[in-house]
């Protein structure tokens, strides 16, 4: 297959990709709104949607870790070799989505692009850059959600001495106006991490192809396409995993969900900002974990807990198996 040809199917499956991401993680950032019916589902869905347009223009530090950090950009000599090997990550890191979002399991987009191009590198024979995938990918993923956990079980017993005489009618129904702010945050912050994601891996694919220098800036048509594509994912919803998040794990009270989400934007807002990629849907989760903790320990449903848990510790290894998969099916067919 022509190089040019394989670049715009994969910029195309990329974009699928940054979709499926969207609707896998509208719950992120809408899910705690709805279920305290702060906002309705459309409007929440088209504030998320807007939100994630603004921050994926932002910055691109995420991006750029993606694109550079994790893999090894493969040389002239092997620029369709190259490109299979992003093909594949992307393929594992969709196949895992879809069946993640099948099971209502919020799991990680991001950590599933990450697998694939670790598990399509490695059978590839290709180098992985492993001091950035611990640095900048494992030990994130472990630390977020511990903070997120901690933080939201603090700010949320803040919250509740400050109210504590406070009319619960009349507090709960500002509790419905602050979170329409932090939950435009939640998805301002959403839209700095994975929609980045899409546009470091469509980087990645423009540099091995030679349409793009290694130190140049990512081109604002990815941008705006990156974008784009999350936000048209976003709108079109993730219900099986929304509830999940919104109500399976914890019963949300107006206050509860407004630490939750502002505890989650501030811990993705902080790591975007280092260009760390980690996942908004641990943050959010574990943020939802440490509210409901404040009440009795037996209010969060540590059964549903440890099954989004281990979708999470299955993640990396899962998609890199699929994009290892994707490669051996494509490398006999390569010159």
């Amino acid at each position: 297959m022509d190089s040019t040809v394989l670049v715009v199917v994969i910029v195309v499956v990329a974009l699928g990709f940054d979709f499926t991401n969207g609707f896998h993680d509208s719950a992120n950032a809408i899910a705690t709104s709805i279920s305290t019916k702060a906002l309705t589902p459309r409007v929440a869905l088209a504030m998320a949607a807007i939100f994630n347009i603004v921050g994926a223009l932002i910055s691109t530090k995420v991006a750029k870790t993606v694109g550079s950090g994790i893999i090894n950009q493969p040389g002239k000599d092997h620029v369709t070799h190259g490109l299979v090997v992003v093909l594949a990550a992307l393929v594992g890191a969709i196949v895992w989505n879809l069946g993640t979002w099948y099971f209502g399991l919020p799991s990680s987009s991001s950590h599933a692009l990450i697998g694939g191009l670790v598990g399509a590198a490695l059978a590839a024979s290709e180098t992985v850059h492993w001091h950035g995938v611990v640095d900048k990918v494992v030990i994130p993923m472990v630390i977020s959600p511990l903070i997120g956990f901690g933080l939201s079980y603090v700010f949320m017993i803040v919250v509740l001495w400050a109210f504590r005489r406070a009319n619960a009618v009349r507090a709960n129904r500002g509790f419905r106006w602050a979170q329409i702010a932090s939950a435009a945050t939640m998805s301002f912050g959403h839209g700095t991490q994975d929609a980045q994601k899409t546009m470091g891996v469509i980087a990645l694919t423009l540099v091995v192809s030679g349409h793009l220098g290694a130190k140049d800036e990512i081109p604002i048509w990815v941008v705006l396409s990156a974008a784009a594509a999350i936000a048209a994912g976003t709108y079109s919803g993730g219900w099986r995993i929304m509830r999940t998040l919104g109500r399976r794990i914890f019963s949300l009270t107006p206050p509860s969900g407004f630490a939750a989400q502002t505890v989650a934007s501030a811990v993705l807002l902080g790591t975007a900002h280092y260009g760390l990629p980690v996942s908004t849907t641990h943050v959010i989760t574990s943020s939802v974990m440490g509210v409901g903790a404040t009440r009795r320990v037996s209010a969060v449903r540590w059964g549903v807990a440890g099954n989004i848990l281990f979708a999470w510790v299955l993640t990396i290894p899962a998609a890199a198996g699929v994009a290892a998969l994707v490669w051996a099916i494509f490398n006999p067919f390569l010159d």
